[in-house]
Parts: structure tokens; sequence; C-alpha cells
């Protein structure tokens, strides 16, 4: 084998990893990435409400020993929770925004009807100093703080995301190589409930 075809040789293999380097460094694989650290943080989204409506029964149950009358109220939350944990999701709801909007008007309705529960806790002082109750209440403290965390960071991850697909070369890749890839929904505030219910008493 001569020298000029060992060279020839040698260029190829060398020709590939530098255009593959290439290829990576101008953003080729963003879109998979930015798609898939959204859908973890949409993941984590669910978790965080998924946790919320786990302690709705045990915080109603523990009011309805104290405060019975309340029942409308009580009554709200309960059919709050249902009609949220009714909606099916999973990773297409971000790409989907009918899907989307009904998952959070259902979270919001349910936000809603929990804090007109704690607020009606004000008139109950025996309740309000029940260790239950008060664990509970810590619990979904924490847990709303959870939801706020994990909402901010899904809604920067979608904003990630959905600028890649927009600017160059992101857009490039978009139109080539990833056209399923479609933009991803994102959560909007409500004028009733943009911050989550006050459960400090």
């Amino acid at each position: 084998m001569t020298p000029r075809i060992l060279a020839r040789g040698l260029y190829i293999p060398f020709f590939v990893i530098i255009l593959g380097l290439m290829a990576s460094g101008c953003g080729v694989n963003n879109i998979p990435t930015f798609d898939e650290q959204a859908k973890a943080k949409w993941s984590d989204v669910q978790n965080q409400y998924q946790r919320r409506a786990d302690l709705i029964p045990n915080l109603v149950e523990t009011v309805k020993g104290y405060a019975n009358q309340e029942r409308e109220v009580l009554t709200q939350v309960v059919e709050a929770r249902a009609k949220a944990s009714q909606i099916k999701v999973d990773a297409s709801t971000i790409n989907d925004p009918a899907k989307f909007k009904e998952y959070q008007d259902a979270q919001n309705a349910l936000t809603g009807a929990l804090g007109r529960l704690l607020v009606t806790v004000e008139r109950y002082p025996d309740l309000k100093s029940n260790q239950n109750f008060l664990a509970l209440q810590s619990q979904l403290e924490g847990t709303e703080n959870r939801i706020s965390v994990a909402r901010r960071d899904y809604i920067e991850g979608v904003r990630v995301y959905n600028t890649e697909l927009k600017t160059f070369p992101g857009l490039l890749w978009a139109s080539t190589l990833y056209r399923s890839y479609k933009p991803m929904e994102t959560f909007t505030a409500a004028a009733d409930t943009a911050r989550p219910p006050t459960v400090k008493f």
C-alpha cells in the first residue's frame, strides 16, 4: 500500500470525526436535550400536584371533625380534587394547548377551593390548635412552595426549549431533523389564583 493511499484512508475517518464535532458544536443536539429537560420538569410539576391531592382527603376529614357545618366549602374542595384527578395527563399534554389549559384550569379551581377552606378555618380556634391539622397545614404549605418552584422551573425549561425552536441554528434543525418537535405550553397566572393559598394562621 502506497503512502498516498494510506494517507487518503486516514483522512476519511478524521474528516468524519471533525464533521461530527462541528455538528455537535452547532447545536444539533440542543432541541432533543432541551425537550427532555422540559419534560423532566413537567413530571416534577405533576408530582407536586399529586402530593397536594394526596394531602387533601386527610385535611378535609380533619376539618370535618371540627367544622362539619362548612359542608359547602368541604364539598367544593372534594369536587375540585376529583375533577383535577380525573384529567389524564402525559408528556403530550405540554404540546396540546386545549389539554394543557384544561389541566391548568382544574388545578387553579382546586387551589381556589382549598384557599376558601383554609379561610373558613379562622372561625375554629380548636381546629387551628389541633396537632393533626397543624401537621397537615405545614405539609400543605411546603407542598404549595414546591408547586411554585416546580412551575417556575418548568416555565424556564419551556422558555429555553421554545426559544431554541425559533432561533438560529435551532430553527434550522427544527425544520430539517426535528420536524416532529412542537412548541410546549406554559403556565399562565389566573387573576384569582395568582398566589398560592395562605396557610399561615
